[in-house]
């Protein structure tokens, strides 16, 4: 299998699952249904195992590798700066097609019946949720945002203190490193569980379920693939003087994972990787990555949430005015780390319903289909977050133009993407960091 690309083994996943599936669904076989579940199940569980010890020791070695780089300051806050233009640029995006596709009109769906979900967002419980009562309770709970918070108190602390701090910060590096091994073990399993995961969507998901909400789902897919394939590559172009094909040649592995796994921190160390082979150098791709995996959506907390709130706002008989897309647009720029990088995008979803004081069991009509809606938001979630450090290291004058040429003219090895050593297979030297001259 060695031998077979990566790209292409999920590719034969994908299309070997899609035919059990039908086959599945056709046959009533609820014996092979359950299967492809269990096999898609599995597979994103062992992601979320590594969750909590990846983004925590990522964003604490990030934090600390800062250090080390020439105008820091200036690299993080342009970072966040691009982060948020992007997610402006995709949320005024998905309202301009809500706008001219009205998802929610002539839907019958049956109101009546639908509730809320039992995960939901608001402001209150987003600004109280960040800090842990219980340190020990966010890893155990999973709680992504927690665990990034923490994260980043203890890695500017630790690079506060300085040498003193260092035996915590390798012990940190060598957790990451062991982590991040045993998560391409994992991530090695993907075409498998891309057949169970897109097996059970095609089993799960007929067209009778699909129909009513056909017209909301191809918005949501043509939103997220026009940021995907013109949105970032007009940025690559015109802000980074960058060739878009060498970008998805060299970040496709990532988006791919993304799509199927649904998870954008189990992609990060697919993520990181191939934005350093696209000439990013590691210390600030060590800090972007990871940060960016826990707060920048484009898909999932600007596309998706400003149609399903046109949608919802329709279904229900609301109408928007101007100032509601406004505080659409605003609720996904600034509350986009609510999504905290897993699976599924209902937190923002009902954050932004219930600051449009919309009803929030408008996002229970759309749980049956949210598995299939969050393939392609992921996918344009990990994306952006390659998009990002590669448009601010080539205007900062940090990115190796020459590997940037060279991306993804070989697949992607165990090597590639976990490195025990610490070291990369292209060194990356202090004055790599330093920006050219203006």
């Amino acid at each position: 299998m060695r031998k077979f690309p990566f790209s292409a083994q999920i590719l034969l996943g994908l299309v070997l699952g899609a035919a059990l599936g039908f086959l599945a669904r056709e046959g009533d076989l609820a014996w092979l249904a359950g299967t492809l579940d269990t096999v898609g199940g599995l597979f994103v569980q062992l992601l979320k195992l590594a969750v909590p010890p990846l983004v925590f020791t990522a964003i604490v070695v990030s934090v600390v590798s800062l250090r080390g780089v020439a105008n820091a300051a200036r690299l993080a806050l342009r970072t966040l700066l691009w982060f948020g233009v992007t997610a402006l640029i995709a949320v005024s995006l998905g309202i301009g097609i809500g706008l001219l596709t009205n998802p929610g009109r002539g839907v019958s769906l049956d109101v009546g019946g639908a509730t809320a979900p039992k995960t939901t967002g608001s402001w209150t419980d987003f600004l109280t949720g960040i800090v842990p009562t219980n340190p020990v309770g966010a890893f155990v709970e999973g709680n992504v945002l927690q665990i990034v918070f923490l994260a980043l108190v203890v890695g500017a602390a630790a690079l506060l203190v300085g040498a003193a701090a260092e035996p915590f910060v390798e012990l940190n590096r060598a957790v990451l490193a062991i982590v991040q091994k045993a998560l391409w073990w994992v991530i090695r399993l993907a075409p498998i569980g891309t057949l169970g995961l897109i097996g059970h969507a095609v089993a799960a998901y007929g067209w009778d379920l699909l129909a009513p909400l056909a017209k909301f789902t191809t918005a949501v897919y043509v939103g997220c693939a026009i940021v995907l394939f013109v949105v970032y590559p007009l940025l690559l172009v015109t802000a980074g003087r960058l060739n878009p094909l060498r970008f998805f040649a060299g970040a496709w592995p990532a988006i791919e994972l993304a799509f199927v796994s649904r998870s954008s921190v189990g992609t990060m160390p697919v993520t990181q990787r191939s934005v350093e082979r696209l000439g990013v150098p590691r210390e600030y791709a060590s800090f972007a990555v990871p940060f960016g995996a826990t707060t920048k959506m484009d898909g999932c907390a600007a596309i998706y949430p400003a149609l399903a709130a046109i949608f919802v706002a329709q279904v229900f008989g609301v109408d928007l005015g101007v100032g509601d897309y406004l505080l659409i647009a605003f609720v996904s720029v600034v509350g986009s780390a609510a999504t905290a990088g897993l699976t599924g995008a209902i937190v923002m979803l009902t954050l932004t319903l219930s600051t449009l004081g919309l009803p929030l069991a408008g996002a229970g009509l759309l749980l049956a289909i949210d598995p299939i809606l969050d393939m392609i938001r992921t996918a344009t979630n990990v994306a952006g977050q390659a998009v990002v450090p590669t448009i601010v290291a080539a205007r900062e004058g940090i990115l190796d133009r020459d590997a940037y040429a060279n991306a993804g003219r070989r697949d992607l090895t165990d090597a590639d993407l976990t490195d025990a050593d610490g070291t990369a297979d292209r060194p990356v030297r202090r004055d790599d960091l330093t920006p050219a001259p203006a």
